[in-house]
């Protein structure tokens, strides 16, 4: 007797796999894991003084509460309040999303680089190191993160030109951009939220990460370089195989570097370096940031010929395209509004400062590297993640004798380089999709230049931790 013939739904739900949880689903869960322990967890505080404007915790002054456990409505009201209280750090991602989408519609951005491409034809190195460059100092500014999807087809087609394979497309992409992403000495989305939080001056500390920047995107440059070089020699040392050149449209990589490009970049450059200055000048915030984004997203629009209605329409296409990171902060902010109503974030600090009481600075500061890398897993936002951490890293670093400065750039590169290779990070995966590099292949060719981005950060943290990283 021959058994039934499935039907076609019956066959594609046979078929369906699991997937992995939305970043929204894992942080809904998370908020009702934290709603759960406040019935479980004991409520506690510490007892903080103020010091030159910012609060810290007092180390050994933990004590016990009573309780406030949370209801059914406290987890909405929870999402809700989140919203409101990271307003200023939403709409910093909302216009900045716009201000860049404005200068990426001008062109100025596909122009220069193809430019850079133009004069380093038969260099190969040259062209691979200022490509590389370029989008390493848009991961540092926030200008290219997830936005470099598109660009990676801009890599392909250098590398099938340079006949080499998709490998070093991917690389001098994204990989570059998240080289410059790692340290993020400029970037409004991790470093200018994680400061906020840890009550430290907007942009503080810039000197170490520039020098942090140069190490790892040089570093970066050399690996790829190696890796390019033994293609153009071998093209059988290609770990996927070399591309074909068929296919290359002169076209493709032509398009126009105008004066109105040369404008746009320059102002952009310039506006951004005021911005470092008046944050140190008129201790300018967050908002004068958003505020100031604006600003740029209009006179860009303004130099590259736009009227007024495709100015608005673009900037808010870039907002609207920042809105799925942008809200992650106010879900985040939820998790840690439920645990301070209910008294149980110092319990949570506490807890986590006792193994690390036995600990030096050094290693605890490692400690710390380590956590927000395992976090990004589940938790591939910088920013969503920013909003997690810092409220625990920051009263942590007081107690554990680690600078605030420290434990942002723990975060930061526990976020940054795990973003390169974990398959949850939506930017790689899509990345790799467009160039046609399978994961795996992609993390064998990664894990070797992880280990060394990860020795650069150990060195980078010891040295914070020992010369007591402060705000300059």
């Amino acid at each position: 007797m021959s058994l039934p013939e499935q039907t076609p739904e019956q066959e594609e739900n046979r078929k369906k796999k699991w997937e992995m949880p939305d970043t929204y689903v894992i942080l809904f869960a998370v908020l009702l894991i934290a709603v759960l322990a406040t019935y479980m967890v004991p409520s506690g505080t510490f007892e903080r003084e103020s010091m030159d404007g910012v609060e810290r915790v007092i180390p050994d002054t933990y004590s016990r509460v009573g309780g406030n456990p949370a209801g059914f409505m406290d987890i909405f009201l929870a999402l809700q309040e989140g919203m409101v209280q990271s307003g200023g750090l939403i709409f910093l991602v909302l216009f900045a999303g716009g201000a860049f989408e404005v200068i990426e519609r001008s062109g100025a951005i596909k122009g220069g680089i193809l430019r850079a491409v133009h004069k380093t034809k038969g260099k190969e190195f040259w062209l691979i190191a200022i490509v590389s460059i370029l989008f390493a100092l848009g991961g540092a500014v926030g200008a290219v993160a997830n936005s470099v999807i598109p660009f990676v087809a801009i890599g392909v087609i250098i590398a099938r030109a340079l006949k080499l394979d998709a490998m070093v497309a991917v690389a001098i992409t994204f990989g570059a951009t998240f080289a410059g992403f790692n340290v993020g000495f400029l970037n409004p989305y991790t470093i200018g939220i994680a400061q906020s939080i840890a009550d430290l001056p907007l942009f503080s500390g810039m000197i170490l990460r520039i020098i942090a920047f140069v190490i790892i995107v040089g570093v970066t440059i050399l690996y790829t370089w190696n890796y390019a070089k033994k293609v153009l020699n071998d093209p059988a040392k290609s770990l996927i195989g070399v591309l074909g050149e068929s296919n290359v449209s002169s076209q493709d990589l032509k398009a126009p570097f105008t004066t109105r490009h040369k404008w746009i970049m320059g102002f952009v450059g310039s506006a951004l370096l005021f911005f470092i200055f008046a944050t140190i000048r008129f201790q300018w915030s967050i908002n004068h940031m958003a505020a100031f984004f604006i600003i740029i997203g209009i006179v860009s629009g303004m130099i590259a010929g736009m009227n007024y209605n495709k100015i608005a329409l673009t900037f808010l296409d870039g907002c609207q395209k920042l809105v799925y990171g942008a809200l992650i902060i106010g879900v985040a902010r939820a998790i840690l509004i439920v645990m301070e109503n209910s008294n149980i974030l110092d319990t949570a600090v506490h807890a986590l400062s006792v193994p690390l009481e036995g600990l030096s600075p050094v290693m605890a500061a490692l400690g710390m590297f380590l956590a927000n890398g395992m976090m990004n897993f589940l938790v591939p936002s910088g920013s969503g993640q920013a909003m997690i951490a810092m409220p625990i890293l920051s009263p942590l670093a007081d107690m554990i004798g680690v600078t605030r400065q420290v434990a942002v750039q723990a975060y930061q590169f526990g976020d940054g380089f795990t973003n390169s290779i974990f398959p949850t990070s939506g930017p790689l995966m899509a990345s790799l999709a467009v160039a046609g590099v399978p994961w795996i292949k992609w993390a064998k060719w990664m894990f070797p230049l992880l280990l060394i981005w990860a020795g650069i950060a150990i060195v980078m943290l010891t040295v914070g931790v020992l010369i007591n990283w402060g705000p300059i």
